[in-house]
């Protein structure tokens, strides 16, 4: 049985009722969505809430709906009450937690459909994921109804994504993006880390340093972008069980590839390897 102080909720009538009454008390309500398997980057996406609203909820649940047929939905971890554990030493308020037939009730007739912006990079080689973060999202946000809401940077993609959703649907929500956690050797953490053999663990901060070199070449004005790009992906693909999905330079918000880099502006170095079955992304920030 789950024992914990803060207020778990596995229903959305309750879920609702619990965040309205800090509603109640002239509270500012943070919001940090997940899919559980908690980590120190989810932790620093607490903390940054925590920094900006009185109240913190949480949702952990893993959504179906952003899963490909081949990918790791039945496999993904789901420690529970380790999960719970970390939010209450967090000081999260309220945490939901509900089954797949709470959000998905059925055949779902009205669907979000992610456009242009989700046909690059990661939407690229996940066809219709995008589709299914915006679901489950949307539908998170409806039941919340937060003031603000943190996402990390290492999903850059899907953080812009979800910015155009709430302006387009005229949301009234401010989203947060918090820097990537990493790891002593830079590697960004994530849940799925834990899948990396050995070997493959040893070799998976090669991505970031990639990311960082490229963006060296940006900084300098971008000369011989794209051959540096093509140089470190070759560099990638001969380490053993390696293979690049894309290293691209992109421009923000609406995340489509950039050839020419000019002076003042913001571009993203954004990366996806597969280390075996392991798909690792990542992504720097670059100011010219």
């Amino acid at each position: 049985m789950i024992k914990s102080s803060i207020q778990v909720t596995h229903n959305i009538l309750e879920v609702r009722k619990a965040i309205q009454g800090l509603r109640n008390e002239g509270l500012r309500v943070g919001f940090v969505p997940t899919m559980g398997a908690l980590h120190e980057g989810h932790i620093s996406l607490i903390k940054k809430a925590k920094e900006l609203a009185e109240e913190v909820v949480v949702s952990i649940f893993v959504n179906p709906a952003q899963f490909g047929p081949n990918e790791d939905y039945a496999s993904y971890p789901r420690p529970f009450q380790k999960d719970l554990d970390l939010c209450e030493e967090q000081g999260v308020s309220i945490v939901f937690h509900p089954e797949v037939s709470e959000m998905y009730s059925g055949e779902e007739i009205i669907k979000i459909q992610a456009g242009a912006m989700a046909e690059t990079l990661c939407g690229r080689s996940r066809p219709g994921h995008f589709d299914g973060v915006l679901q489950v999202v949307n539908k998170l946000f409806n039941i919340t109804r937060p003031d603000l809401v943190v996402f990390g940077q290492k999903d850059i993609q899907q953080f812009f994504i979800i910015k155009e959703m709430v302006e387009e649907f005229k949301m009234d929500i401010d989203l947060v993006m918090a820097p990537t956690k990493r790891e002593p050797d830079g590697l960004a953490i994530s849940s799925r880390n834990i899948y990396l053999t050995e070997s493959q663990r040893k070799n998976a901060n090669k991505l970031y340093e990639v990311l960082g070199a490229v963006s060296e070449v940006i900084k300098n004005g971008g000369n011989g972008l794209q051959e540096a790009i093509n140089m470190h992906v070759a560099e990638l693909n001969n380490i053993t069980d390696f293979k690049t999905d894309y290293i691209s330079c992109v421009e923000p918000p609406k995340m489509q590839h950039s050839s020419e880099i000019l002076e003042g502006r913001t571009y993203i170095i954004v990366g996806a390897v597969y280390a075996g079955q392991t798909r690792l992304i990542d992504n720097l920030i670059i100011h010219t």
